[in-house]
């Protein structure tokens, strides 16, 4: 067995829950990059196993404190856990993630279901070069008539990979998929991300309970799913922006498709420019695309999200909601509602927090492991 041996006292961390090993916290390692390896600790116990990768900082990607010694053995193990999960979460839903990479202790792999189709994404070395054993476990014990990857290639550069998508299986069509409460119709030729935003889910729902009546602006609506949860709440108006003319197109034939299209308007326009001159609304959701992809990028972002905050908060009318989203992962909760905070205090606005929500459960978090709660969503009551 491949092993790495950590500096003394750099075993901590990874005792601790944390499954990640940076390249500076190795003191030694023979193994090759994309190989299953032992963890050590400078005394030589061993801490787990994981997937290695010697060109990156993220050198290792632990996924087992008790591997059996067979990878194929223990990934489809791991994506029976993962859905048996989701079988409890959702009982009679066919679209969901089934698999949210280390939450579910299968690093950089994310799985997202769609009915029959099954969409992936792999960020990870050692991950890669098994994903012929994910694609057969999805269609063996799964019944996947179509296997896709829609990578992110920012992720897929820091691990070395190729950032060209494949279908794996079958071809791609059109799913139709129900949250519960609204069918959407997911298409995988020009997607964003997997086709669809299954982490909002929860959030989606909550926002109904304040929309019965009012006037609602979903800004980067992509296909909607805000919109048409406040539109079918009973909005009196509900207008959607976004600058993908694609995604407003689907978001509008979603609206057809639930019989909510009468009481919402679709819009093509960069989100801060409509909001530099838009009317008021008793509800304003905003959820932008991440504006931090690494640490690096934070404080650009947080002038960014202060801005669109700001400029949001000034389209609210009094006692009317802001409901506003980050999926930065290094942006932090606090930071967050510091930022939103600050926004309003520029726009001499007054705030109560009602609400601040992450992800919906088909994305567990590891508490040892903040990078896992990415997702921050809080609603604001505007009092002036």
């Amino acid at each position: 067995m491949n092993a790495i041996t950590l500096k003394a006292n750099e075993h901590r961390r990874i005792r601790g829950g944390h499954h990640w090993v940076f390249s500076n916290e190795i003191a030694e390692t023979g193994a090759e990059s994309g190989a299953v390896v032992e963890v050590r600790d400078a005394s030589g116990r061993v801490f787990g196993h994981g997937f290695y990768n010697a060109q990156t900082l993220i050198a290792a990607r632990l996924f087992s404190r008790r591997y059996g010694g067979d990878t194929t053995s223990y990934l489809r193990d791991a994506i029976r856990r993962a859905a048996r999960l989701r079988a409890r979460l959702y009982p009679t839903r066919t679209a969901y993630r089934l698999v949210f990479s280390e939450s579910d202790f299968l690093p950089g792999l994310i799985i997202d279901r769609y009915n029959s189709t099954y969409v992936l994404q792999v960020h990870c070395l050692g991950m890669e070069r098994q994903l012929g054993v994910v694609i057969d476990c999805l269609r063996d014990e799964f019944g996947a008539r179509c296997v896709l990857t829609r990578h992110d290639p920012h992720f897929r550069r820091l691990e070395g990979l190729t950032e060209e998508d494949t279908v794996c299986l079958g071809t791609p069509g059109e799913e139709v998929i129900d949250d519960g409460a609204i069918r959407f119709r997911v298409g995988f030729d020009d997607s964003q991300k997997t086709g669809f935003y299954f982490d909002q889910a929860g959030n989606r729902a909550l926002i109904e309970r304040y929309c019965d009546g009012r006037s609602v602006l979903d800004a980067y609506c992509h296909h909607g799913g805000f919109g048409l949860h406040a539109a079918h709440a009973g909005a009196r108006q509900v207008i959607c922006v976004d600058s993908s003319a694609g995604a407003l197109a689907q978001a509008e034939i979603n609206a057809h498709a639930n019989g909510l299209a009468a009481k919402m308007r679709f819009m093509r326009q960069d989100v801060f420019g409509f909001l530099a001159d838009a009317p008021l609304f008793d509800v304003v959701l905003i959820d932008p695309p991440a504006f931090a992809k690494s640490r690096k990028q934070l404080p650009a972002a947080l002038k960014g999200y202060e801005k669109l905050n700001r400029l949001a908060l000034s389209r609210v009318a009094p006692d009317g909601l802001l409901v506003t989203s980050s999926c930065s992962h290094h942006l932090d909760r606090e930071t967050f509602v510091r930022v939103v905070s600050a926004a309003a205090a520029k726009a001499g606005r007054e705030l109560q927090m009602l609400h601040y929500e992450g992800a919906a459960p088909d994305h567990p978090v590891l508490p040892a492991m903040p990078e896992t709660q990415y997702l921050k969503c809080a609603v604001f009551l505007v009092l002036q």
